[in-house]
């Protein structure tokens, strides 16, 4: 079974750990996790400069351990573990340094100086950088209590100007915490109201002070100490008995060694039995001798912390459950780190471009927004881009003229201008190829943004940068070959449409000129009228050739004749611009898209597995930033899963 001792125990070996991962609260830790330092009741010790700090603590303990001199000694927290043992010999065990034992208290004071310079260096800067200090002792009770900096009110020389601001900075960002305890120490020899750590308690637990105005106050523990020096006719009682500053929680007078004990070195335990001494037989304080001295106040924090912890156990495991919550959903997110043979790395690499695969295939299918683009290609773009080509200027009155007359060479034709028929639907058919080569440029881009957008929305890939960047390149390469495979089709189906003309539309336009389908417009027989009344001069075909514009065939030299020419091309122009507005889609779709859905990673996949394992690796080369991500969760999830396991252990949470 475990007892109460345990849950103090736990404390400790939780905010070792935090300390270790960078989480020691006040908001200094980068974490975006909620700090689980920040959850952990613990003493947090408060007082002015020369106010007795290091004597109470020193005290508790039992041991001269602390470093001391003038102006700013202590400029790291101090994490002061106690731990009770029943063993006779004391020994003290460092965060930074754990497998080190010091017995020689004389030692620990040194090294808490070389530890506090290491992080600050000799300059006199302060950081919030906790130093953790385990102290096993018979003559201890189970408690944690935090030094922090002496509040001053001046920087003294070689301290930055801002020591004032920046100390009180760090002390608020501990006792601001509504689970810190606060031991607000005040020297009994100075007018209380003027004492820093209460001026401070009173600001930062508000609903905790009984002052004269009778303000409560829960969470903080009132110090006064070198009461055996207050002037003689005076006494400390009126604060003492809660009459001056009235607190929640009782006020406790210490004795603390003085300068001339310190200087002999006199014995800590020796000091002790003195200070009771001292309240025993004092005709002011004797009625209160029970509840004073440094071994109480020890004992009144430890029972005191326990109940705090046992109080607040619940709000820890929820936190605690909340950020493995977090941390594994951030840890699937970032993924798990990858085995180091050959096999796993090809399958892991295989995995990450199956991902992407399936989200560009989504994009393409209408599960994810932008395979519609392509619609619109065949939709939009593609009509629009038929409807602008330069068929009126190319089969005008005056170029139908010339390229009929030309195709005719010195012999005119007789009935049908063929050879004219043929270079004007030649020459109408090579506009096609723009829009044709056109569309297949524009689902092309469509496909790379697709690929670019399908990379960035693969999470998996996203720890990979040199894989994303591959990936990319051969996508693209497929791509490349697909546009090339495609335009070759598209413009096959251009040359396909000029190569073999659709014979039976020609051979149906005498029957359609008998039944009236194809007959010369009103306009064109009021031309060719005109043009019999007024025979032209300038038609580009010598008066000979023109033969008599009285005989029946001499209209069709005329503007009407080439206008009927103009017209039946631009009939049969139209019927191919229909086949080409479906057969280009077509083509496109099967050698292009149909073959990014089914293909695009093919060669990729054929040229990745004869690579070595060193080139696999190399294309798994992570983020930096990632990884040391991915390490700091880890580590922070063993850390809380740990946790959980030893709270989950004791006997009283069930």
């Amino acid at each position: 079974m475990a007892t109460m001792e345990s849950l103090i125990g736990l404390v400790n070996r939780i905010q070792r750990a935090c300390t270790a991962l960078g989480d020691y609260g006040g908001g200094d830790t980068d974490s975006a996790l909620d700090s689980l330092w920040d959850a952990l009741p613990s003493v947090v010790v408060v007082g002015g400069q020369s106010s007795g700090k290091s004597s109470v603590l020193e005290s508790i303990v039992g041991r001269d351990f602390l470093p001391r001199g003038s102006g700013i000694v202590t400029r790291r927290p101090l994490v002061l573990q106690l731990h009770k043992i029943e063993e006779k010999e004391e020994y003290a065990e460092f965060g930074h340094i754990p497998q080190r034992r010091f017995t020689d208290f004389s030692l620990v004071r040194q090294e808490i100086q070389d530890e506090t310079d290491r992080i600050t260096g000799k300059s006199k800067q302060i950081s919030p950088i906790p130093i953790h200090l385990s102290i096993y002792s018979p003559n201890v009770v189970n408690l944690t209590m935090i030094d922090l900096p002496g509040l001053t009110k001046v920087a003294v020389e070689g301290q930055p100007e801002s020591i004032v601001e920046d100390i009180e900075k760090m002390v608020r960002a501990y006792v601001d915490k509504p689970n810190s305890i606060i031991l607000a120490i005040s020297p009994a020899n100075q007018d209380i109201a003027t004492s820093d750590a209460i001026k401070l308690a009173k600001e930062v637990d508000p609903s905790g002070m009984l002052t004269s105005l009778l303000l409560k106050c829960d969470r903080t523990f009132g110090v006064l100490t070198k009461l055996d020096l207050m002037d003689k006719g005076t006494n400390a009682l009126d604060v003492l008995e809660g009459r001056a500053y009235r607190l929640q929680q009782p006020w406790v007078g210490i004795v603390n060694r003085s300068q001339a004990d310190i200087m002999k070195n006199t014995d800590m335990m020796y000091a002790r039995r003195r200070e009771q001494e001292y309240f025993a037989t004092s005709p002011d304080y004797g009625h209160l001798a029970s509840k004073m001295g440094s071994e109480y106040l020890a004992k009144l924090l430890s029972r005191h912390l326990e109940s705090v912890i046992k109080a607040k156990i619940p709000g820890i495991i929820a936190l605690i459950n909340k950020g493995i919550e977090e941390m594994e959903a951030e840890l699937d997110r970032l993924g798990r780190p990858i085995a180091v043979d050959a096999g796993a790395k090809l399958y892991t690499i295989l995995e990450l471009c199956r991902a992407f695969d399936k989200i560009f295939k989504e994009h393409l299918d209408g599960g994810r927004p932008g395979g519609d683009r392509i619609y619109g290609v065949f939709d939009n773009q593609l009509p629009a881009a038929l409807r602008k080509l330069p068929f009126d200027k190319h089969l005008s009155l005056p170029n139908v003229r010339k390229v009929v007359s030309e195709a005719d060479g010195y012999q005119p034709h007789l009935i049908a201008p063929e050879q004219g028929y043929r270079r004007l639907i030649d020459g109408s058919l090579s506009y096609f190829r723009g829009p044709a080569e056109a569309s297949v440029d524009a689902v092309h881009f469509v496909l790379k943004e697709l690929v670019r957008k399908s990379i960035g929305e693969t999470e998996e890939l996203r720890r990979f940068p040199a894989l994303q960047t591959t990936l990319a390149a051969a996508a693209g390469e497929a791509l490349e070959k697909f546009r090339e495979q495609s335009k070759k089709t598209v413009t096959r189906l251009v040359e396909m449409e000029s190569s073999y003309l659709t014979v039976d539309f020609f051979r149906r336009l005498p029957q359609e000129v008998e039944k009236g389908g194809l007959a010369p417009s009103p306009a064109d027989r009021r031309a060719a009228s005109a043009d019999r009344k007024n025979p032209p001069s300038d038609h580009g075909i010598p008066a000979a050739e023109r033969g008599n514009p009285n005989d029946p065939l001499g209209d069709r030299y005329g503007d009407a004749h080439f206008r009927r020419i103009g017209s039946n091309v631009s009939s049969y122009i139209s019927m191919v611009s229909d086949t080409l507005r479906v057969t280009i889609p077509k083509a496109v779709v099967y050698c292009q898209v149909k073959e990014a859905r089914q293909n695009l990673l093919h060669y990729f996949y054929t040229q990745i597995g004869r690579k070595e394992a060193e080139q696999l690796g190399e294309l798994l080369d992570e983020d930096p930033s990632l990884m040391s991500k991915r390490q700091e969760l880890a580590k922070r999830l063993e850390l809380y899963k740990a946790a959980r396991d030893e709270i989950d252990s004791v006997a009283w949470v069930r």
